[in-house]
């Protein structure tokens, strides 16, 4: 080992921050500016294999990060923790200092590596409104990650996004600010761990506003005046910060009224440093610190773009070091950038490697990577987070399928292919952009230059799809038709899928997107779309099916709402499965036969048409739903599916709900007590939504705002009592000063189970002798569930569209 011999930094018993400055105290520039510093892993590698030459080349002053040593080769997991020890190995003995780096990688829906758990996308996780499920899906993450001696995951993205027309929308939990922030919270819970030594550096992002992007395009302007700013878009990543310990943020790509994120001190330092207490890193987004001066034009060259970088905060360069190697040394020297600001970077990232205990142990157990790989245990949470994640958004009686009732006819591009159940972060597409990148010319290419003897084959194992699933429970009953490709123009198909149809007893058409970065996706990174109908032919598919008179059932894998008019109202069933992951096709399969009761909830609300948008629940009194003629002149001006709907097979009513009090003072707390009810004949499960207004404020405010909710359970007759205490502290807002501010007065709640659907729980009063009360910001209250005893219900709330209704009185979404 290079590290000097009794040379402070090098004792564990020592404080962090004494081995800091020890380690400090010794480097040269050269070393400091490695530190903020990536290389791609494939540099690193020869013919399969980790090349000693080169790493004598490229670490030579030693090195911050490594780049996807799983994610961006082909390296199965042994050889991938094989890769990550030689790295290692060779900086702590031959690097004068012996610093080990920290190897990060995406995991957006798992770790994105050839053989590791491929989990549904984000905006499946959040349907099914569990922060707790998430945790747990991050700490598997976090036990696969360490196996394979990587350190630090790209997530979670904490974007709230109210245009689907995003492509990213898929890798984000939805469009409200609590949702967010309480999936967010867990997950960084989940992947940090207990204790730094164990844990993985979660890395929230896009800092900040990125999915509020102009025209629902990547990398484009967002607009975002300060109030909406702070209470929306900013208020996840506070969250993750203050109660969840995040460790580790990534900029945005984009600009908000004109200053690029990566520029932006005012959000790097003084909002995110001084108001919150972050003591983390910084990462770059992919090439973003020369996007200040090759794209945003915003520096004249990459010298002054690495300069407004390092003097806003960003501390580490990624995917390669590139404007923070000889550039950065020019502006130093000029003096274009404080030497000052150097030391504060290179001491945050040498403290997240102490912490994280490299310097004791910065080797893994090859031979025990793949127990710890894609364990059954892991494929447990997967499958458990699919079922739960999948919305039944239409039943008219279609479903469940009843085994033996006849014949099926299986019909659809995505109903046969196992790639196009995964996300955009998944191995499998990523695979493909390194594919194309290293053939492009274009963009791609440019930024990502791969080596010519880097190996790509096979993305991964052969997984199970929705044909497969269904084939093994309904044996000769089931009939495949593919019908038509994603995004092909040619309805070759057409007449095999009508045949398939006009012959069976029911056609379920599984429909939707290929996720992923390059040309053929139609979601994911950089694939905006500027219409919500399914892509190619798809939507005249479905007209050719329906025409056969044989009742159809849609189900859709895709990272965004989808599907016309014509298909959400002639369809007898809508499944949303967006994009499930490995065993999604088995999800699919139960709940489409009734094995599994759906339960799923959207986070995002699902609109009509991309005339609409932004449509969310969360919008002010004067948001235009209740103008003199209120819809538009060719549409409703409602959602097609509001935030939080999602049927099941069972029904729900909110039996009782009332508040503890009608009296509070600032900094106190109310408690919400409900009462909900299983009147349905099977056992299900049931999103409690607990909502408020504030009808009183000095600041127009939302008609409605998401506080808390609880995912219920419940057999035929089973009633759940939930207590939710909702802290005054979470009920504040900005007020005209930008102070944040909780004001007296009267306060409405209301629960429910979706965002039109719910009943006024009771009113309480903040009482006080100021106004503006300047009471300490909580971010959640405490949710409590209990069992009752049962009781026998007609069920009378269940109305045509199998849409529950709690009785009492009801606010619409106006």
């Amino acid at each position: 080992m290079r590290q000097e011999s009794g040379a402070v930094y090098t004792d564990p018993t020592v404080p962090v921050g004494e081995r800091v400055a020890d380690l400090m105290g010794r480097m040269t520039r050269e070393e400091k500016l490695a530190q903020l510093g990536s290389v791609w892993a494939f540099s690193l590698i020869e013919g399969g294999r980790y090349s000693a030459e080169r790493a004598r080349t490229i670490l030579r002053h030693g090195l911050g990060q490594v780049t996807r040593v799983a994610g961006a080769t082909n390296l199965k997991a042994a050889q991938v923790a094989r890769v990550a020890n030689a790295i290692q190995r060779f900086l702590m003995t031959e690097t004068r200092l012996g610093i080990p780096a920290i190897v990060h990688e995406e995991v957006c829906s798992g770790l994105m590596a050839r053989e590791a758990t491929i989990f549904p996308q984000a905006i499946g996780v959040a349907s099914t409104w569990e922060p707790e499920l998430n945790r747990r899906l991050a700490d598997a993450v976090r036990a696969q990650m360490r196996a394979m001696g990587s350190h630090q995951g790209l997530s979670p993205v904490l974007d709230v996004v109210r245009d689907p027309r995003w492509g990213r929308t898929e890798e984000t939990y939805g469009e409200d600010p609590y949702l967010v922030a309480r999936m967010g919270a867990a997950f960084v819970r989940g992947l940090q761990g207990s204790s730094p030594a164990e844990g993985v550096i979660a890395t929230a992002k896009h800092f900040v506003g990125y999915g509020a992007s102009e025209g629902g395009l990547n990398w484009a302007p967002a607009h975002l005046p300060p109030r909406l700013l702070r209470e929306v878009y900013l208020y996840p990543f506070e969250a993750a910060v203050r109660e969840a310990g995040l460790q580790s943020v990534m900029a945005g790509y984009h600009e908000l009224d004109g200053i690029p994120c990566h520029a932006n001190h005012e959000l790097l330092n003084d909002v995110l440093r001084g108001e919150w207490g972050f003591t983390g890193t910084v990462v770059s987004d992919y090439f973003a610190v020369d996007d200040l001066h090759s794209y945003h034009r915003f520096a004249e060259d990459k010298a002054r773009a690495a300069a407004l970088a390092l003097d806003a905060g960003v501390d580490v360069e990624l995917p390669a070091t590139d404007a923070y190697a000889g550039s950065l040394t020019g502006a130093l020297d000029a003096g274009e950038v404080d030497e000052r600001k150097l030391d504060e970077a290179v001491s945050r990232v040498l403290r997240h490697k102490f912490e994280l205990g490299l310097f004791e142990n910065p080797y893994v157990d090859e031979a025990a990577v793949m127990t710890a790989v894609n364990a059954e245990q892991h494929q447990e949470v997967a499958l458990e987070t699919a079922r739960r994640s999948l919305v039944l958004l239409k039943n008219e009686g279609i479903l469940p399928l009843r085994p033996g009732a006849g014949t099926v006819a299986l019909i659809g591009p995505n109903a046969d292919n196992a790639r196009h159940l995964l996300g955009d972060y998944s191995f499998a597409a990523h695979v493909e952009s390194l594919a194309q990148a290293r053939e492009s010319q274009g963009l791609l290419g440019q930024m990502m230059t791969v080596p010519d003897d880097l190996e790509i084959g096979e993305s991964t194992d052969q997984l199970p799809t929705v044909r497969d699933a269904l084939t093994a429970r309904l044996g000769d009953a089931l009939r495949y038709a593919r019908g038509c490709d994603v995004i092909d123009p040619s309805k070759d198909g057409f007449e095999e899928a009508v045949a398939a149809a006009a012959a069976a007893d029911v056609a379920v058409l599984v429909l939707g997107d290929r996720s992923g970065l390059t040309l053929g996706a139609t979601t994911g990174e950089s694939r905006d779309r500027s219409s919500l109908e399914l892509p190619g032919v798809q939507e005249d598919l479905v007209r050719a099916v329906v025409a056969t008179g044989t009742p159809v059932v849609a189900v859709l894998v895709a990272g965004r709402p989808v599907g016309g008019d014509f298909l959400h109202e002639k369809c007898a069933g809508v499944l949303m499965a967006w994009l499930p992951g490995q065993t999604g096709a088995q999800a699919i399969a139960e709940v489409l036969l009734g094995e599994v009761n759906p339960s799923g909830k959207l986070p995002i609300s699902y609109p009509r048409t991309v005339g609409q948008i932004p449509v969310y629940y969360g919008h002010k009194v004067s948001g235009g739903r209740s103008h003199w003629h209120g819809d538009y002149v060719d549409s409703p001006v409602g959602p097609r599916y509001c935030f939080g709907h999602g049927l099941g097979y069972t029904s729900f009513v909110i039996e009782q709900a009332a508040l503890d009090r009608t009296e509070v003072t600032a900094g106190d707390s109310v408690a919400v007590e409900v009462t909900v009810a299983n009147t349905g004949d099977r056992a299900g499960e049931e999103v409690v939504q607990l909502y408020i207004r504030d009808a009183q404020a000095t600041v127009t405010r939302p008609v409605l705002e998401l506080k808390s909710f609880a995912r219920v359970s419940a057999g035929p007759g089973g009633r759940t009592a939930v207590r939710f205490q909702l802290p005054t502290g979470q009920l504040g807002f900005y007020d005209r000063d930008m102070t944040y501010t909780v004001e007296s007065g009267q306060i409405e709640v209301y629960v429910g189970f979706s965002s039109d659907n719910h009943t006024l729980a009771g009113t309480f009063t903040i009482t006080s002798g100021d106004d503006r009360l300047k009471v300490q910001k909580s971010y959640t209250g405490t949710v409590s569930i209990s069992e009752l005893p049962p009781a026998s219900f007609r069920d009378s709330s269940r109305s045509d569209d199998g849409a529950v209704r709690p009785a009492g009185n009801r606010v619409a979404e106006k």
